[in-house]
């Protein structure tokens, strides 16, 4: 495990506030002869104001303005996944980048091809899960987000029914489908989860089409697992609510917004890069959550009533302390089968690797 993203951010802050200028003797920066460190991020899809890119774009500014000269931050948009980001990725480090970002479950096996061909290089694939000497990984624990919205769904709906928007059926996915339903029925035992399956991390007609199929189905709340804000303009053209995802994006859904689950990867970018700089780097996993500050609820509508505001926020603070679980027992599948009995919890493994859905949603895993 790298240590913790929180202090690691503050100390980066803090070492770039009175290290980095540290004159030697003569009065010079120490690292003014330095040449800088190029790092390169490759987005999934185009750069957009909201969504998934946009918080790693805004890590990718963060790291920039926290290191200044010493780094040299780009970054290449709207690279599909599979032999356009192999390329994509190898043209990054040909061209001297030594440290690359690949946000997105499917870079990973690109990004392993490629780090072999380059072991000097550092890459950092963002939701993958296989490592190698010069690859470390790292993801957030979305499902706490999921847990949370979903009590907040829950209090707010009226036909019992939530809709949700799905790209494809990984476990990160999975993971959220069944932690929204999970929260979702804590507090709305009745609630069912309806589920869509688009195919794509992005494509906004699909999307908005895949949620005014899930409106006329009897949902009154949507949440989804895109990429666009298609869904949220969705449910507010059609008077529903929506769970924003990946950004506050009460901008585009001003009436529909209830709450946002919001990604900050900023302290993880710093730290990661100061340990380039620094010659401290190495593989590994990491997996942050609320309590690192990567996940966030934020971003509550109008409508949300404060007592709806305050019980959310009051379960956050619960899973960051560890007092709750949400995949802890007892849990059925919606095929009736016990999956977690009652008094325990999903392993960390167990939970990487979620391939089933829980009681609650209507919908299957596509194979």
């Amino acid at each position: 495990m790298f240590k913790n993203l929180v202090a690691a951010f503050a100390a980066a802050c803090l070492f770039f506030t009175v290290s980095s200028f540290a004159a030697g003797p003569a009065g010079v920066d120490q690292h003014a002869a330095d040449p800088p460190l190029k790092i390169a991020f490759v987005y999934v899809t185009p750069l957009t104001p909201m969504g998934w890119v946009h918080q790693h774009e805004l890590g990718r500014q963060a790291l920039q303005a926290a290191l200044g000269d010493r780094v040299q931050t780009s970054y290449v948009e709207n690279v599909a996944e599979g032999p356009d980001a192999e390329r994509v990725i190898r043209n990054l480090a040909r061209a001297g980048n030594k440290l690359i970002f690949t946000p997105s479950f499917g870079y990973m096996e690109p990004t392993l091809k490629v780090a072999k061909d380059f072991p000097e290089v550092k890459f950092e694939n963002i939701t993958g899960y296989k490592t190698a000497p010069n690859v470390a990984v790292a993801n957030a624990r979305y499902y706490e987000g999921r847990y949370l919205s979903g009590i907040a769904a829950g209090r707010m709906t009226k036909t019992h029914i939530a809709g949700y928007v799905a790209g494809f059926p990984i476990p990160e996915v999975l993971q959220g489908i069944n932690a929204f339903t999970l929260g979702m029925r804590s507090v709305d035992p009745k609630a069912q989860v309806k589920v869509v399956w688009v195919d794509s991390w992005f494509d906004p007609p699909k999307e908005r089409d895949a949620a005014m199929s899930l409106f006329d189905r009897g949902a009154d709340v949507i949440a989804f697992h895109t990429a666009s804000t298609a869904v949220m303009q969705a449910a507010e053209q059609r008077g529903k609510l929506a769970i924003a995802y990946h950004s506050d994006m009460r901008q585009v859904a001003p009436d529909a917004q209830i709450v946002a689950i919001t990604h900050h990867w900023g302290a993880y970018d710093i730290a990661r890069a100061r340990a380039v700089l620094d010659g401290t780097w190495k593989s590994g996993s990491y997996w942050g959550g609320v309590k690192d500050g990567m996940i966030r609820l934020e971003g509550f509508g109008t409508k949300v009533p404060d007592a709806v505001r305050r019980e959310v926020l009051a379960r956050e603070r619960d899973i960051a302390s560890g007092r709750l679980l949400p995949f802890a027992g007892p849990i059925d599948d919606n095929h009736g089968r016990l999956i977690v009995p009652k008094g325990q919890s999903l392993s960390e493994s167990q939970i990487q690797t979620m391939d089933f859905l829980v009681s609650g949603v209507q919908g299957s895993v596509p194979k």
